[in-house]
């Protein structure tokens, strides 16, 4: 069988899971394709690779297409620190105003129609945008980016002390619900589990040995997320631990709910179900 395709989304909120793979730590017979998340998520659906993290909605509009591995994620509990909004005014007073979103997010996209529907309940318009802060908020009265491209924007409106509100979705989340945020989930192919699970049970086992193995070597991985990012060491340092990877009982319900937000908003057809391999 030739190498398992398998994604890995650019930014340093996967480093932790992927360093020891990076590192010849683990020997393993699988290619590495990097990319932004919706890229990455069109590759999964165009059976280009054979496991990746989904943004957590496109999970939803595929059940059939996946089964999701079990204890992996990208999730946060409250601030996320790399899924922001940026505006000159309070969410709150965007009613009838346009916002940009960047093309590189699926889950805080809807994430944030959802924040927007059921939390501030405001009615505003969303157009999509290259991850330009400048040019978006040019074109618009609020802009949404995500990964390194938030943090890094982040930290020149501290720098430069600009007049733009910083909002956290993953913070206002929290307050919304009091639960966790799960952004992505690692999933492989339905075909794939189906002709091969064998492969895809060893598969499964060596990317939570990676994690294991990269979140042991925390000093290794700060460095590497500043080396890859140009973030200070002190935010990549917080960063880390701010960010999390589980998929357990906490995380899980969080998911649901985010599901039940969505199908209310009419953005999913269908309430969702959980389909974790070897469960």
């Amino acid at each position: 069988m030739p190498a398992l395709r398998l994604g890995q989304v650019d930014y340093i909120n996967c480093i932790p899971v992927y360093h020891a793979l990076e590192e010849g730590l683990l020997v393993s017979d699988i290619e590495l394709v990097k990319g932004p998340p919706t890229k990455l998520n069109n590759m999964f659906l165009n059976s280009e690779l054979d496991i990746t993290p989904i943004s957590s909605i496109e999970y939803a509009r595929h059940v059939d297409k996946c089964i999701i591995l079990p204890n992996l994620s990208i999730s946060a509990d409250g601030k996320v620190e790399s899924i922001l909004f940026f505006s000159r005014l309070p969410l709150t007073e965007l009613e009838g105003k346009t916002v940009s979103v960047t093309t590189s997010s699926a889950t805080s996209v809807v994430l944030l129609r959802i924040l927007f529907e059921h939390y501030y309940h405001v009615d505003v318009e969303i157009v999509s945008a290259s991850p330009d802060l400048d040019a978006m908020l040019a074109r618009a009265d609020g802009a949404l980016l995500i990964g390194d491209d938030a943090m890094q924007a982040h930290r020149v409106v501290l720098l430069e002390n600009r007049d733009i509100i910083v909002t956290d979705l993953g913070e206002a989340w929290k307050q919304f619900t009091g639960q966790k945020m799960v952004y992505a989930i690692w999933v492989v192919r339905t075909e794939l589990a189906k002709t091969a699970p064998h492969i895809v049970e060893q598969a499964s086992h060596l990317l939570y040995e990676s994690k294991l193995i990269g979140l042991a070597h925390r000093d290794a991985l700060v460095q590497k997320a500043h080396r890859r990012s140009g973030l200070p060491f002190e935010i990549v340092d917080h960063y880390i631990d701010t960010i999390h990877h589980d998929l357990d009982e906490a995380e899980r319900k969080a998911l649901l709910t985010y599901y039940d937000f969505a199908y209310k908003s009419g953005i999913i057809e269908e309430r969702v179900r959980l389909n974790i391999w070897s469960e």
